[in-house]
């Protein structure tokens, strides 16, 4: 294995000068950096990050919180796979590695981080049950940011629902739809996106003095195609002077669609259906299904940014920072008189 020993004698600087131009650090001409990093490749030089880790008692590593208790699509999730991998990218380019921390075996997510001795944690998506020790994270001092779940004292970075909830509503009655159904998830104190949606739904139609008829409304009891077919069900033997539907998720909507299907109801000419989070088969549905896409990769960056900031004693927000969604429009939606 070569060593900074070594790249010291082929190039006739001393060891400390050939750490510093390895590690980017230090006051050196461009010139010294460039001629001893130019060796170290030369001669296959890699760094052990044991060595390092001992030389700068630090770890660079930043600890992940992933679970996907509601959806079930794990690493394939429609927003936050998208989230994890841009910021894996972005906290790599700044010298880290990340850990996945898991609470499903003998270790708490506190125990676990300790263990790992972990700079920072990036609650991405994760099981709100387990909220409350979550905050014992943030509560022994480990710089920790969120891109979904709402826990006390942590910055989270999120969708701004509301407002697209608001132009669902605009968008759907814009097209003539009066009678219009609302799909949700499940209410959870600590994943409110779902709720907030409905607000910023409601919202629009009380501004323009046609409050939502409450009986249009109908819980699912998951994310998933099955919940959203089954909620669909039972709101259509309530109304079935249903024009459109706004269901939260796109899975949801496809729920919609297959219970549509099986009873002979035909969309658009008889149902308008709009989804949310532009899944990877919503352009392939038919028809194509119209949605709200979230913003993956500027919630990754500025998670990652603002963790970096707070990891190195920068102060940070410690509520919700909304980012827009984009409005995406196919063809499930029309027109009625």
């Amino acid at each position: 294995m070569v060593t900074i020993y070594d790249i010291a004698k082929a190039t006739g600087y001393s060891a400390p000068t050939v750490s510093k131009a390895l590690n980017g650090a230090g006051h050196l001409l461009e010139q010294t950096r460039t001629a001893i990093l130019k060796t170290a490749e030369e001669m296959g030089y890699e760094p052990n990050s044991a060595a390092r880790s001992l030389a700068t008692k630090r770890t660079y590593l930043i600890g992940v919180i992933y679970d996907d208790p509601s959806m079930q699509r794990g690493f394939n999730h429609p927003v936050f796979s998208g989230v994890l991998n841009k910021f894996r990218e972005n906290v790599e380019a700044a010298g880290y590695d990340i850990i996945f921390l898991s609470c499903h075996t003998k270790l708490s997510y506190k125990a676990h981080a300790s263990f790992r001795a972990v700079e920072g944690v990036a609650i991405i998506n994760a099981d709100s049950k387990f909220n409350k020790e979550m905050q014992t994270l943030n509560g022994i001092g480990i710089p920790c940011v969120s891109t979904n779940a709402s826990i006390p004292g942590i910055c989270t970075i999120v969708s701004d629902n509301k407002k697209a909830g608001y132009k669902a509503a605009e968008y759907l009655f814009s097209k003539g739809h009066k009678k219009i159904g609302f799909l949700s998830a499940p209410n959870d104190e600590y994943l409110p996106a779902s709720k907030e949606r409905y607000e910023g739904f409601c919202q629009y139609m009380d501004e323009i003095g046609h409050p939502f008829d409450q009986s249009y409304y109908q819980q699912c009891e998951s994310w998933t195609v099955p919940g959203g077919q089954k909620a669909f069900e039972e709101l259509y033997k309530r109304h079935s002077d249903i024009t459109a539907i706004f269901a939260v998720s796109d899975l949801i909507a496809m729920g919609v669609m297959n219970y549509s299907r099986e009873i002979g109801i035909e969309i658009p000419q008889d149902l308008s259906i709009l989804g949310f989070d532009d899944d990877r088969v919503s352009e392939y549905t038919t028809p194509r299904l119209t949605t709200f896409r979230q913003d993956s990769e500027g919630i990754a960056t500025l998670a990652a940014d603002l963790l970096l900031q707070h990891m190195v004693g920068l102060p940070i927000p410690s509520k919700f920072i909304h980012l827009p969604c984009e409005f995406i429009e196919r063809d499930s939606v029309i027109s009625i008189k």
